[in-house]
């Protein structure tokens, strides 16, 4: 069993340790930055990118995440988490340089343009995973190392590198634990 938190100081919380535990395993809010030394892995859950950034600064959890990425346990960010992954977001913002791709914010445009999308992806079977895209960014540009896993029309919706696993879409909010099984088999070791 593994053990794998998720970031506890704003967006999707409850949704993505209630899909952990449906995967079998221990799911942990995570509110303090000593509490990373515990986990597997590390959920960065949907949100409002801006907001969760400032509250990583305010809660000194800049160099732990950093330290955390850079020891190889998992790390799977979803929407707002997507964005925070990036080694660039294309307004000129910084990203936390997880993985090497740039994010659109919000590149799917505002809350009313939100949508819902049955997306092939290969690694997850011949099922088609409905994908649920809330303000939803993406991903412009990838660097060599990263697999895309799934597209909405050009833009990238879901990658991976070595143990990032980002969506820019939320499937915490499905019953679908297809991708979480995916981030612990593939990004936690």
């Amino acid at each position: 069993m593994k053990t794998i938190g998720v970031l506890a100081l704003q967006g999707a919380v409850s949704e993505h340790l209630s899909m952990i535990t449906k995967t079998g395993h221990q799911a942990v809010p995570i509110k303090h930055p000593e509490e990373l030394a515990t986990l597997d892995g590390l959920i960065l859950p949907g949100g409002e990118s801006t907001t969760m950034r400032r509250f990583i600064e305010k809660y000194h959890f800049t160099d732990p995440l950093q330290d955390f990425a850079q020891s190889g346990r998992g790390i799977f960010g979803t929407c707002a988490g997507l964005v925070l992954s990036a080694s660039a977001i294309s307004n000129g913002d910084a990203g936390y340089k997880f993985a090497d791709y740039t994010a659109v914010r919000n590149g799917f445009g505002r809350q009313k343009m939100s949508f819902e999308v049955d997306l092939s992806i290969a690694t997850l079977g011949e099922t088609p995973f409905r994908a649920i895209f809330i303000r939803a960014p993406y991903i412009e540009k990838v660097g060599e190392g990263v697999t895309v896993l799934a597209r909405v029309d050009d833009k990238i919706v879901a990658a991976h590198e070595n143990n990032i696993l980002v969506t820019a879409f939320h499937p915490e909010l499905t019953d679908d634990t297809r991708l979480m099984e995916y981030f612990i088999k593939h990004c936690i070791s």
